[in-house]
């Protein structure tokens, strides 16, 4: 084994990159490190990779397999390199691009790894199709998503809002807007459809806990990750008053029932690419 780099923990650098995995990817992140094939020697895909979480760890538990780390966002991917320069991790590749104009050979990957990708790709069927084409014979594809029925404690306060303000038009949004969450047969049909054996789904869920409506709304995970497209349902000169609305009714919800507490129903799929076709 060649020599490891020093981490010296008091370096300034050091509080850039540790304790920082993301809230909302963790739960499915373990859940996904403790399914897939952990093995010396392979080349692995993390399709959505981000910041790295996935990434890192395989670069590390897999060692000396190669990792490439494919993602189209510049800030993710920015951070991505410093913690793999930080680490002198040899064996990781960061490909900024989106996943279905991946620039790689035909039946070149062993392993596939998405953790939550799928469910924020805008062209699913390109993406999917693309890691058909450079996996392998007999490579696996391995995904998590969150489901339909994520938070539904806190949508059902919306309707409840959207209902006593007669807002029949937003409701059809809100609708439309929940239509997008994967099912365990959503997932089966795109990976088929791509040309991948479905192996195995397994699902399962996990909790977010707030004391209060006005400490969910101020979370960090829900400013970036949901809020705005909380606010996009809503028509421009409703939306302050109606949020107002929202977030006092959840805190009416918590004062009954001690807590706010959300349920995220969870995926995890497994799939290979035929030996033959």
């Amino acid at each position: 084994m060649g020599e490891l780099k020093h981490i010296d923990i008091q370096s300034p650098g050091f509080g850039e990159f540790y304790d920082e995995v993301p809230l909302w990817s963790a739960p499915f992140g373990l859940w996904l490190l403790d399914s897939v094939s952990v093995r010396s020697g392979q080349t692995i895909l993390d399709v959505g990779a981000g910041t790295g979480f996935l990434t890192i760890e395989l670069a590390q538990r897999c060692y000396p397999s190669r990792v490439i780390a494919v993602d189209p966002w510049s800030a993710a991917t920015i951070r991505l390199r410093k913690k793999v320069d930080f680490l002198g991790l040899s064996n990781v590749e960061i490909l900024e691009c989106d996943a279905a104009a991946l620039e790689l050979s035909d039946d070149y990957v062993d392993l596939i790894v998405s953790n939550l990708g799928i469910n924020n790709f805008d062209n699913a069927a390109d993406v999917l199709r693309t890691c058909w084409r450079v996996a392998r014979p007999g490579a696996r594809i391995v995904m998590t998503s969150n489901l339909v029925g994520t938070m539904h404690e806190f949508y059902d306060v919306y309707r409840e809002v959207l209902s006593d303000a007669q807002s029949v038009d937003r409701l059809n949004v809100l609708e439309k807007h929940l239509q997008h969450r994967a099912t365990p047969e959503s997932l089966r049909s795109q990976l088929e459809r791509a040309g991948f054996r479905v192996l195995r789904c397994l699902t399962d869920s996990c909790r977010l806990r707030f004391a209060s409506g006005n400490a969910m709304m101020r979370h960090l995970l829900m400013r970036i990750g949901f809020i705005p497209a909380w606010k996009e349902i809503l028509a421009p000169d409703d939306n302050n008053l109606l949020f107002e609305k929202l977030e006092k009714r959840l805190n009416e919800r918590t004062n009954q029932i001690g807590e706010l507490v959300l349920t995220i129903p969870m995926a995890l799929i497994e799939a290979e690419k035929p030996l033959s076709q």
